[in-house]
């Protein structure tokens, strides 16, 4: 099977969005168990099936601290609430690795999972009155609880309804504070809230119980009682696909038209003019990344929608993600610059100029990236080289001789360990950098591209950063596709290298 067929059914099949389950929502979910026994119970017996070595719960490829805090508090709590006795040894043996792993949080290289600060307060104190945590544990409290009360503050009359992104953390509410959220106004169309289903959860347990469109969407989105990370995120899935894709210039191949449309069409609708688009077309909040990554997929698809509605996002140093967020996103300025670059603003433009000085600002050894949504820094940075190759050669060039100089000698890239994910970024910008008119080497691009041929198979770590880790399948595969196009493409000679290749579904 070639690139191209693979690449049609890739099409055929993004629509809701496709993510593997995680422990944390799974854990949210498990507390269902009276309500909907079904459901609870398959979820419970979901975590008692995936408790890592060490004890924890959470990614297990690689460890990422607040990913392990989080998602093994969320599956003691619920094991303890709705588990048996039998599940009393697990929690034990989770005590040890939590302690570990609260420890370490500083060890993280890309920081905080999204809305840790929020909802680790709340577990770490329902944790205590469950009596699994000491008050050595729950000392932990006093930072990240006055930065909850800070960000809190921040809110519209005080409430978290759908139109503010803490929405998706809402279960940070706990027992008693029902009083911050404004329930007439959190479920959003689909009945869930924030399109988290730890959240939506927490809304059936805690809000309104047997709220029958909360159940629906659960319902709708559950596998065998595993719950994702988010759900939908249709624009985001078709949104990344198709920028992949386009890199590889697919969007040039006439017989692609009848594949593209439907989800440029979908693009195009979804955009709200005068606030830009969302991670999906059920999410109220609008966001910075989501519009620039739109903005660019649209202009490539010959779709037009006004830049000023990128525009609004605009601060004074940087350009934001989301209203209220506690950390900039290099990623979103990124982005961002990439859609300046395809509306046509000169390195001169104002806020051409601003993006490039936050950039140079927050380089890591003056070479590359790491940002909040993603725990590797292949992403951000090759990304960056995308975005900067025509408005700063020099931070470019960095970039490129970083990710030569941190090819494994198997050909691959990673940086906890060789993925396949990471290989294809790396491919990709080194590629792009070479079709501006930049040396990089056969013998780089075509050892890349033979072990990415011999890896591409999933299931492939969970690299980006929810409230848990998570990976976004379709769009990994996307990637993946994208990188091995654009090698053979580009190194004609070597065609024979790259032929045949079989993603495994």
């Amino acid at each position: 099977m070639n690139f191209l067929i693979e690449s049609k059914q890739l099409l055929e099949e993004v629509g809701p969005g496709h993510m593997m389950t995680t422990a944390y929502d799974t854990a949210w979910v498990a507390q269902l168990a009276e309500m909907l026994p079904d459901v609870g119970n398959k979820a419970l017996l979901w975590l008692r099936q995936n408790q890592l070595k060490d004890g924890s719960w959470g990614a297990s490829e690689f460890v990422y601290h607040h990913d392990r805090v989080i998602c093994t508090l969320a599956a003691i709590i619920a094991l303890r609430r709705f588990g048996n006795e039998s599940d009393n040894a697990l929690i034990q043996n989770a005590l040890p690795a939590l302690e570990n792993h609260l420890s370490l949080l500083d060890m993280d290289p890309a920081g905080e999972t999204i809305g840790f600060e929020l909802v680790v307060p709340t577990l770490l104190k329902e944790a205590a009155s469950l009596g699994i945590l000491s008050r050595r544990e729950t000392g932990r409290l006093g930072s990240m609880t006055r930065t909850r009360e800070a960000k809190l503050s921040m809110t519209p009359n005080g409430l978290i309804g759908r139109h503010v992104t803490m929405a998706f953390s809402a279960e940070m509410a706990g027992d008693d504070g029902v009083k911050i959220l404004n329930v007439n106004s959190l479920q959003e169309s689909n009945g869930s809230v924030g399109n988290s289903p730890s959240a939506t959860a927490y809304f059936l347990l805690k809000v309104k119980p047997g709220d029958p469109q909360a159940l629906n969407y659960l319902n709708n989105i559950l596998t065998n009682g595993g719950a994702p990370n988010v759900a939908p995120f249709d624009v985001f899935e078709r949104s990344w696909v198709l920028w992949n894709f386009s890199l590889a210039n697919l969007h040039y191949k006439s017989e692609y038209r009848h594949f593209f449309e439907p989800h440029v069409e979908f693009l195009r609708k979804t955009w709200q003019v005068g606030k830009g688009i969302g991670f999906s077309a059920l999410y109220t909040p609008k966001d910075g990344d989501e519009t620039a990554i739109v903005y660019e997929v649209l202009k490539m698809f010959g779709r037009s929608v006004p830049i000023d509605d990128l525009l609004k996002f605009e601060e004074e140093e940087y350009f934001r993600c989301f209203d209220l967020e506690s950390n900039v996103s290099l990623s979103t300025n990124i982005h961002v610059l990439g859609a300046l670059d395809k509306a046509g603003l000169s390195s001169n433009h104002p806020s051409v100029k601003k993006i490039l000085k936050f950039l140079g600002k927050n380089k890591i050894e003056g070479r590359f990236w790491i940002d909040k949504w993603h725990s590797s820094p292949y992403y951000t940075t090759s990304h960056a080289v995308m975005s900067l190759a025509n408005y700063h050669h020099g931070m470019a060039q960095n970039a490129i001789e970083w990710i030569l100089e941190t090819q494994n000698r198997n050909g691959s890239w990673g940086y906890y360990f060789p993925t396949a994910e990471e290989t294809a970024y790396s491919l990709q910008a080194l590629t792009f950098w070479r079709r501006k008119g930049h040396k990089v080497s056969d013998d780089v691009l075509l050892r890349g591209a033979k072990w990415l041929k011999e890896n591409a198979s999933q299931p492939y770590p969970p690299l980006w950063i929810g409230k848990c880790l998570y990976s976004p399948i379709l769009v990994v595969r996307s990637a993946i596709l994208s990188a091995l196009m654009m090698v053979e493409d580009n190194v004609k000679k070597q065609k024979s290298l790259l032929n045949h290749l079989s993603i495994a579904k």
